[in-house]
């Protein structure tokens, strides 16, 4: 009679087989489950930093639109005191300008008349006059208007030369000081009274034709008295105190 043998190794490995199988479908699962995992993640991570990215640089940009428009309103600010105080400053120099040109107006002499040609000039002969000229007359038509040329007190005002004789017609003498007179002479109309102050070139009087004299003019003398006879260039005076004659 035959022993019986029995033997477990085929199917041991065949078990052995099958789990080693299941086992390492499951570690592929797990791995494979471990990457999906991680793959994800990974996705869902880089998503949410380019959102953050995003939102940064439209803040970032929000904020430099910001600071160029408050920059912006500072240099329109700026802009505008410098304006502002270039105005200020513009102002009080013409200001200072006009007051200066008032002080020198009142301290200067100026031309009796505007627009004006020279015609019979000082010292010159003539048969208007029974001597040599004594002023220098100014050709301008009737009712131009006269100024004082300097600033002073009128002491002679009316016909008759004020005083001088007829052959002035109205006339007008103002004293400046220092020995110094202005005559104005063949006025159509006078408008200042003896002891008057008048400033320089206030209007005293209107050009004309009355008295000795040829035609439209004003006859204007420089003197050292208020009378007739003491007479001096008043162009050569003019031209020395700084007017354009």
């Amino acid at each position: 009679m035959f022993e019986r043998v029995t033997s477990r190794f085929p199917r041991t490995s065949a078990s052995r087989t099958r789990a080693a199988v299941l086992a390492a479908g499951l570690g592929t699962s797990v791995v494979l489950g471990a990457g999906v995992a991680v793959a994800v993640d990974n996705t869902a991570a880089s998503g949410a930093a380019g959102a953050v990215q995003a939102q940064a640089a439209a803040q970032s940009k929000v904020a430099e639109a910001q600071a160029k428009a408050v920059e912006a309103q500072a240099a329109k600010a700026q802009k505008a005191a410098e304006a502002k105080k270039a105005a200020a400053a513009k102002a009080a120099q013409a200001k200072k300008a006009a007051k200066a040109a008032a002080k020198k107006k009142a301290a200067s002499w100026i031309d009796p008349v505007e627009s004006y040609k020279l015609s019979a000039s000082f010292a010159q002969n003539g048969g208007m006059w029974a001597s040599k000229h004594s002023g220098q007359d100014y050709a301008v038509p009737t009712g131009t208007p006269v100024v004082a040329a300097h600033g002073g007190t009128v002491v002679k005002a009316g016909g008759n030369g004020a005083g001088d004789g007829p052959a002035y017609g109205n006339a007008v003498v103002i004293k400046h000081g220092n020995k110094t007179y202005s005559q104005y002479a063949h006025l159509s109309s006078v408008n200042v009274k003896v002891g008057q102050v008048v400033k320089t070139g206030q209007k005293i009087a209107l050009s004309g034709n009355t008295g000795n004299s040829s035609g439209p003019h004003l006859h204007f003398e420089i003197r050292s008295t208020p009378n007739y006879g003491s007479a001096v260039d008043p162009v050569k005076f003019l031209r020395g105190k700084g007017v354009t004659v």
